[in-house]
């Protein structure tokens, strides 16, 4: 891997870490407060909304300027959104603001993969990029649910810092820190040799150019089935992290603190399995793993049988690692095809539009079912069934292109096979 690529990963690293202890931090913080449970689901939605909205602009954005300084400005919005929630604004508002920051620095983190690597090793990259984002999930989920702790809020209490009078507050404060680590690492990644793409476009020339990659990348026909295996497990995962802290509430009688270990539990699994898939795993084999997709949303279902500890969390290891094997090549298939259709920028900004929507459409279908009294039980059954039908819908679609375009379909996998030696 060239040297570049180390630094965005720190950078990636630092960011994603505090964006996930914050999301425990708002989590307590909403809690604390006696807001309603269905204001904590919706702080999920919440975060995809401006990836929904801006998706036409980030994307030509990320393409324009180098992607070192988008992800700076970018990451600049997040600590702004930050300040926001620690002095006064709603916790909803504010991390909808931090979602604005992501939305901009998505584009330009994976986009920049496929201009400093070759696509011989987009599927190592990718492994380790998701490897690293959720080993950063790990932490950050555990580090959230530590700072929101007696030990540690205790001890960022006795600081006496200004205006800050609670354990959710304190732990807002200390991951400011950890947003500027971030920027540092941002200014130090290189500039690449891939030509920037000047916007040159109005708001709604903007528009029609995202409708129009947008439609072409689900026209391809190996473009659409990674751009749905992918939404589709985003889509859930992103709702899984607040989920699995309901379940371990109902289910074990779990606090906070406790509860976020879980959900780390969750992403170690997915670690191992994106790490092995980066091992084993060729982009021109990448729709082989279509049926773990089946495996896992049948698995989801099962968490309502466990009321033990020790039994659930190796199963949420499993159930992470069967996710992280299906993802990573699926990711690093839709970049391929998403960069010889369109350039790297637009087609992670398309990626994540149709990701985020899920994960916006999902969230607030569960927001809803919490705030009309379904409990996590009945909303780990939807979202299993919903994962598992989908997914053998998907399994039929790529099995019908096949019948119906194989010299298509011959012809794209021959491109992914050259371009891999």
């Amino acid at each position: 891997m060239k040297k570049g690529f180390y630094t965005i990963m720190s950078a990636q690293f630092f960011s994603s870490l505090a964006d996930n202890a914050l999301f425990v931090a708002a989590v307590e913080l909403l809690r604390t407060s006696g807001e309603p449970e269905w204001q904590r689901a919706a702080l999920v939605p919440m975060f995809a909304l401006f990836y929904v909205i801006l998706a036409p602009f980030v994307g030509a954005f990320a393409d324009a300027v180098p992607k070192g300084k988008v992800m700076f400005y970018s990451n600049s919005i997040k600590v702004v959104g930050c300040l926001m929630m620690l002095f006064g604004s709603h916790p909803l508002m504010a991390y909808a603001i931090v979602g604005l920051g992501a939305a901009a620095y998505s584009p330009a983190k994976y986009g920049i993969l496929t201009e400093l690597l070759p696509p011989s090793q987009l599927v190592k990259a990718n492994g380790w990029i998701e490897g690293l984002t959720i080993a950063s999930i790990i932490l950050g989920v555990l580090l959230g649910g530590q700072l929101v702790g007696p030990h540690a809020s205790a001890w960022l209490l006795s600081l006496g810092l200004p205006g800050i009078h609670s354990a959710p507050q304190a732990a807002i404060a200390s991951l400011v820190g950890l947003y500027v680590i971030a920027a540092l690492f941002n200014l130090r990644i290189p500039r690449t040799d891939a030509p920037l793409q000047p916007v040159g476009l109005g708001p709604l020339g903007l528009v029609r150019d995202f409708a129009n990659c947008n439609s072409r990348l689900w026209q391809d026909k190996l473009g659409q089935i990674s751009l749905a295996t992918t939404t589709l497990f985003w889509g859930v995962s992103g709702n899984l992290r607040y989920i699995v802290l309901a379940w371990a509430a109902a289910a074990l009688g779990y606090g906070t603190t406790q509860a976020s270990s879980l959900v780390g539990v969750v992403a170690i699994g997915t670690a191992v399995g994106a790490v092995v898939a980066s091992m084993y795993m060729r982009l021109e084999r990448a729709t082989a793993v279509i049926p773990l997709g089946i495996a896992m949303g049948l698995l989801v279902i099962l968490m309502n049988v466990i009321s033990n500890v020790w039994v659930a969390a190796p199963f949420l290891i499993v159930l992470g690692g069967i996710g992280g094997f299906l993802v990573v090549p699926m990711n690093a298939l839709l970049q391929h095809r998403g960069h010889n259709l369109m350039g790297a920028g637009r087609s992670i900004a398309v990626q994540n539009f149709n990701e985020q929507a899920c994960i916006l459409g999902l969230g607030a279908l569960y927001t809803g079912m919490t705030k009309f009294g379904m409990s996590a039980f009945g909303a780990i059954t939807i979202f299993g069934v919903v994962v598992a039908g989908t997914m053998w819908l998907i399994k039929r679609w790529h099995r019908n292109n096949c019948l119906r375009h194989p010299e298509e379909l011959e012809r794209l996998l021959k491109l992914a096979r050259s371009d891999c030696h």
